[in-house]
C-alpha cells in the first residue's frame, strides 16, 4: 500500500484534526462558532477553512498544481491577513499537517518503510508554506495601500474643508505667508 492510498483512507481523521488544530489559534468564543461551518452563509470562515483545506488535501493527494493550491491557499490566507495574528500565526495553520499525518500513520510508515514518501509529502507542505507567505505578504500590503489611499482622502477632505483646497481646480487658494505652499489633489507641493 503507497503513502497516497493510506492518506486516503485516513483523509476525514487528518482534516478533522487539522482543522481542529487551525480553530484552536482562535480565541475561544470565536473558535466555538468556527467550529460549526455547515452553514457558509452563518458561518463563511469556518467553512472557507473546512474548505480550503479538503482541497489543499486534495491537491497534495495528486501531486500539487501550484496554480490550484495557489487560490486554495489564498482563500485561507487572505481571511487570516486580516486578523489579529501575527505573520508567522497567521501562517502556522500549515506546518502542522505534518505532524498529524505523522501521528495518523505512524504504524503503517515504521512498518512499510515509507520515510522517502513522507519526506516528500513533508517537502510539499513546506512548499506550501512559502507560498502562503507570499500570499500573505500580498494581502498586507493591498491592507497598507488601502489605509494609506484612505489618510489620504481624510487628509483631502479635511483640508477642502479648512477651504485650504479650492474646490474648482483642486489647488490652494494663494496666500501671503503660506511658504510657498501648493496643494494639490492628493500631494503636497512647494
Amino acid at each position: 500500500m503507497r503513502l497516497n492510498s493510506l492518506l486516503t483512507d485516513k483523509k476525514a481523521s487528518i482534516l478533522e484534526k487539522w482543522f481542529d488544530v487551525i480553530i484552536e489559534t482562535y480565541p475561544p468564543d470565536t473558535a466555538s462558532f468556527l467550529k460549526n461551518r455547515n452553514n457558509s452563509f452563518a458561518n463563511p470562515t469556518g467553512s472557507t477553512i473546512s474548505q480550503g483545506i479538503e482541497d489543499i488535501f486534495d491537491e497534495l493527494l495528486r501531486g500539487l498544481n501550484r496554480e490550484k493550491t495557489s487560490q486554495f491557499l489564498d482563500d485561507i490566507v487572505r481571511i487570516r491577513a486580516v486578523q489579529d495574528f501575527t505573520p508567522s500565526q497567521a501562517l502556522s495553520f500549515i506546518f502542522p499537517l505534518k505532524r498529524i499525518i505523522r501521528e495518523e500513520l505512524a504504524a503503517e510508515i515504521a512498518g512499510k518503510h515509507l520515510s522517502d514518501e513522507i519526506l516528500a509529502l513533508e517537502s510539499e507542505i513546506d512548499g506550501l508554506a512559502l507560498s502562503s507567505f507570499d500570499i500573505y505578504m500580498k494581502c498586507r500590503e493591498k491592507i497598507y495601500d488601502i489605509k494609506a489611499n484612505e489618510v489620504k482622502r481624510s487628509t483631502f477632505r479635511l483640508l477642502q474643508m479648512a477651504n485650504l483646497i479650492n474646490d474648482t481646480n483642486g489647488e490652494e487658494p494663494d496666500l501671503e505667508g503660506s511658504n510657498n505652499l501648493k496643494i494639490k489633489r492628493g500631494e503636497v507641493k512647494k
